[in-house]
């Protein structure tokens, strides 16, 4: 397994993006679907993670999404779960309802089933928000079982988190 891959890759990476946080004095929050809170687990690993760890949600149902995160109805029907549209309007909800200054969201298909020809399984997109931008989306493919596509997504919403975090 790539090192980066490791639990304690994922940690040292979530301890870099938490030192960042605590220099720009910014809280983080997680809005995750086919994560299902790893992204959040791994955050509140690392040791002193209240100082910039504010909140997280984990939304695996569209009802979820929509309660929760307030991703509109409209959006889940024409756009489904998986979809650029959806995870914008979950990082902007998870934004809008905490006290957090970066969101990250993740929705996608990790299997072994429920993939598409236009979604297959390893499709999963990422949307990263901050106050003052629009939220940016992104689709990545990772290959492999459930547990490696959950993992890559994990270490991508870092990778992400972290990128922003140092060009602020």
């Amino acid at each position: 397994m790539n090192a980066e891959l490791s639990d304690a890759g994922l940690m040292a990476m979530a301890a870099r993006l938490g030192e960042q946080c605590v220099r720009h004095g910014w809280m983080l929050t997680t809005a995750e679907s086919c994560t299902g809170g790893w992204i959040a687990k791994v955050l509140t690993d690392v040791p002193g993670s209240s100082r910039w760890f504010e909140r997280g949600y984990v939304t695996y149902s569209n009802a979820a999404k929509s309660e929760l995160l307030a991703v509109e109805a409209r959006i889940l029907g024409e756009h489904g779960a998986v979809s650029a549209e959806t995870v914008r309007a979950m990082a902007s909800g998870a934004l809008a309802r905490s006290r957090a200054q970066l969101a990250v969201a993740v929705s996608g298909v990790a299997g072994p089933d429920g993939g598409s020809e236009s979604k297959p399984v390893g499709t999963v997109w990422f949307a990263f928000a901050w106050p003052g931008a629009a939220a940016a989306a992104e689709m990545q493919r990772f290959a492999g079982d459930r547990e490696a596509v959950r993992r890559a997504a994990v270490r991508h919403a870092l990778r992400g988190m972290l990128a922003i975090a140092q060009a602020h």
